[in-house]
């Protein structure tokens, strides 16, 4: 009950054991389904489900029923044209990170833009071409057609130009990575993203962004660079441009240095005045336009030898079939860009869904990513994904449904059908510079690493060993290398969890870990222990050190002292050197008693102690027979709290059984609390409990087995006043200017529960 007018609650009930709990409180049996009770559910189909699964496939279907066409038309209509713009511009820049022909990147601005319209889950995203995945196809393409060399042995080169093969290889892997987002979304498997963590994925994007502006300075310096691939791919490609950089083409830099600076300083004003301007000024497009009028009208190509766009053909191709061959030889690298693809897209969708309050179904946009690149891939489009940039730009103009994307496709489909020539004297190096300043974003990520020193040093090891990993072994290898270590650090964190003894905070019923605070109650003899992690294989042991630790001695080395003595007492008694007597035993010889090393039937040590052929049993921590020596054992109770345990196996649970007999075997009694109603499942089907080991020590919160080892052990509430020791006193200063003392040795004259 709540006391009227006070920030406090009464409860008044039994005190609880599991077992009692179990008896008073009836449970609900519920029926657990088998693996095949799970299977024929999948296959099973009815008129409901088939209706939700349609749903689910074509997400469209949901959100047009709810479209507001006078509310949200025009600004569909104003953002698409809006994005359509910058899909054009950034299509063919990025598309020179994957070491194709420009125009390329129009397809991949189109086909797969169209697809996702009926099977995306988003609203906002902008589906298209992202830098890192067009530079991971870009190494994937210079590998097996490079830029000086013959091609790989690949069947279906033959009679191809080098542009071609490139874009056959282009397509083919990014129709297998489409294969594999599709295979993922139909198993289900969409929470394997979840392994890429947001430290992973942001040290991982900051090695791609310097991996791109690396490979930017060729045209950004109108250099000819050929393409690298593979580890150190970055230190050779630098090496060859500082060998090469008196050959700069002064004309590309500064075209680049204008267009990097004025690009750069027209973003920043749009993100600061976000808030009063209707649209953010399309300064790229801008740029674009006048530098391509200004190219055209000076002959920058003839006239400084400078690298343009070119020809840029109207009109689709037709459809093309992947090559199987490529599959071989690409399926290592198609599988991180189908992950890579999904991870960054489905964040960025994650952000606009609580944004604006509707939800997004990952293993849908799986299959819609998948069903997009597949599409694509098919008509010579590479990989999609969303670019950050491109995204936000799609949302800030007002954007509300994918009906903005698709205007997008419109506006870049009538590029490539009828006014594509107009970008034909398109310097390169405009492109190169649009890509570099768009990199910002990314690049910046590089002050998160302060921060992650300061607040988690591991989350903060797996983003610089990503981001190394990435930027010297290329991005595939990388990306595996972040994997590793980030589930090393789990397994490490997990493997090793921060066990810690607890206290009772006086006059609650609260427990806290004893070294963060003063004003505790800690009876006699009772310690209290907290594993704040799974209990597995790999940590059982440290678990069991720590317990020791904790206690401060060995469970089995106290046992194993303990028979050792019991056994020479019987010797003494069958010799006659010691007899019982009113006040115990009493050494009746008088010649000194030595202790003997018997070495035999070494394992009778670890059995329970056997008083059944002695009068009674043996005080251990009285006065023994002369030579006589075990170590006193203070403890009387141990509770382990098990609220933090959420798993056990079957090698922790044999660990933990061999660790609960060493106790109960010298006396000590242990409870278990808030432990997982799963778990003592479990414990019972394993077999668990015994003659020794019993389902009374489990208990259903770490109060009621304080109270419970209180009412058995009253002795442990009366502390004991040693005067010999030195008065410590702690005085602790409190933001409202008072002071609380505590005397640790002074005794408590009332213990509040």
């Amino acid at each position: 009950m709540m006391r009227p007018g006070a920030k406090q609650y009464v409860v008044a009930r039994p005190l609880y054991s599991e077992e009692s709990f179990t008896e008073e409180h009836e449970k609900v049996y519920r029926h657990h389904k088998t693996m095949l009770d799970h299977v024929k559910q999948y296959f099973t189909c009815d008129t409901k489900r088939a209706k939700n699964a349609a749903l689910s496939l074509l997400p469209i279907i949901g959100w047009l029923k709810i479209y507001r066409i006078k509310e949200w038309l025009l600004s569909d209509i104003v953002s698409g044209v809006s994005t359509g713009l910058v899909a054009v511009l950034q299509g063919l820049a990025y598309c020179l990170l994957a070491s194709l022909p420009p125009w390329y990147g129009l397809f991949s601005a189109f086909f797969p833009v169209v697809v996702y319209f009926f099977l995306g889950t988003s609203r906002h995203i902008s589906v298209g071409p992202f830098p890192v995945l067009c530079l991971m196809i870009g190494s994937v393409v210079t590998r097996l057609v490079p830029d000086e060399g013959p091609p790989a042995n690949i069947t279906g080169f033959e009679g191809l130009t080098r542009d071609e093969q490139r874009v056959l290889v282009a397509s083919s892997v990014t129709f297998l990575a489409g294969l594999m987002q599709l295979a993922m979304g139909v198993l289900q498997v969409g929470f394997v993203v979840m392994y890429l963590s947001d430290t992973l994925v942001s040290g991982f994007t900051t090695a791609a962004a310097i991996h791109i502006l690396v490979s930017q300075l060729k045209f950004i310096l109108g250099l000819t660079v050929p393409g690298i691939s593979g580890p150190l791919a970055i230190i050779y490609t630098l090496e060859i441009i500082f060998n090469k950089i008196t050959s700069t083409n002064i004309c590309d830099v500064v075209i680049s240095l204008v267009i990097m600076v004025v690009v750069f300083i027209v973003k920043e004003l749009n993100d600061r005045f976000k808030s009063k301007l209707p649209v953010p000024i399309p300064i790229e497009v801008i740029m674009t336009v006048i530098a391509c009028g200004v190219s055209y009208a000076f002959d920058f190509k003839t006239t400084y030898g400078i690298d343009v766009v070119g020809y840029i053909p109207k009109g689709y191709e037709p459809p093309v079939a992947p090559n199987l061959h490529i599959f071989q030889d690409t399926a290592v690298e198609a599988f991180p860009m189908a992950i890579v693809g999904f991870a960054v897209a489905f964040s960025v969708a994650k952000v606009y869904s609580v944004k604006h309050d509707y939800t997004i179904d990952g293993n849908q946009e799986l299959i819609a990513f998948g069903v997009s690149n597949i599409f694509g891939a098919s008509f010579k489009s590479f990989a999609a994904s969303t670019a950050l940039s491109r995204s936000a730009v799609q949302e800030s103009t007002g954007g509300k449904t994918q009906i903005a994307g698709l205007l997008s496709a419109i506006i870049v489909m009538i590029v490539t059908l009828a006014i594509g020539f107009l970008l034909e004297p398109l310097p390169k190096s405009v492109l190169g510079a649009v890509v570099i300043v768009n990199l910002k974003g990314m690049l910046m990520q590089f002050r998160e690493v302060p921060y992650l020193w300061r607040r988690d040093k591991p989350d903060c090891v797996v983003w610089l060993c990503t981001c190394f990993a990435s930027i010297l072994l290329g991005l595939d290898l990388g990306l595996a290398v972040g994997l590793g270590v980030e589930l090393v650090s789990v397994v490490l964190r997990t493997q090793f969890p921060r066990c810690s003894v607890l206290a009772n905070i006086k006059g609650t019923d609260i427990y806290k870990d004893r070294k963060d605070f003063i004003s505790i109650y800690e009876p006699e003899g009772v310690k209290i222990f907290r594993i704040p992690s799974p209990i597995f294989f790999a940590n059982i042991e440290f678990f069991r050190s720590k317990l020791v630790e904790a206690l401060g001695f060995n469970p089995l080395r106290i046992l194993r002292k303990r028979n050792k003595a019991l056994r020479m007492i019987r010797k003494l008694l069958k010799k006659g050197d010691l007899q019982w007597t009113s006040k115990g035993l009493m050494n009746t010889s008088c010649r000194p008693i030595t202790e003997s090393e018997d070495e035999s039937n070494m394992e009778e040590l670890d059995l329970p102690t056997d008083f059944r052929d002695l009068p009674t049993r043996i005080d251990w921590n009285a006065e023994l027979p002369a030579n006589i020596a075990v170590p006193r054992v203070d403890i009387h109770t141990v509770i382990l709290d098990f609220a933090a345990v959420s798993f056990l196996d079957i090698s922790a649970l044999k660990g933990l059984k061999t660790a609960l007999k060493e106790l109960i075997r010298i006396e000590v009694e242990v409870y278990i609390v808030a432990c997982d109603p799963y778990i003592l499942e479990k414990l019972h089907n394993c077999s668990f409990f015994d003659d020794e080991v019993k389902p009374s020590m489990f208990f259903l919160t770490l109060h009621d087995a304080m109270l419970h080892t209180l009412e058995n052990h009253p002795e442990s509430t009366e502390k004991k006043c040693n005067f010999e020791k030195v008065i410590t006193t702690v005085t602790v200063h409190h933001p409202g200017g008072s002071l609380r003392s505590r005397d640790r040795n002074a005794p408590d004259p009332e213990t509040k529960f």
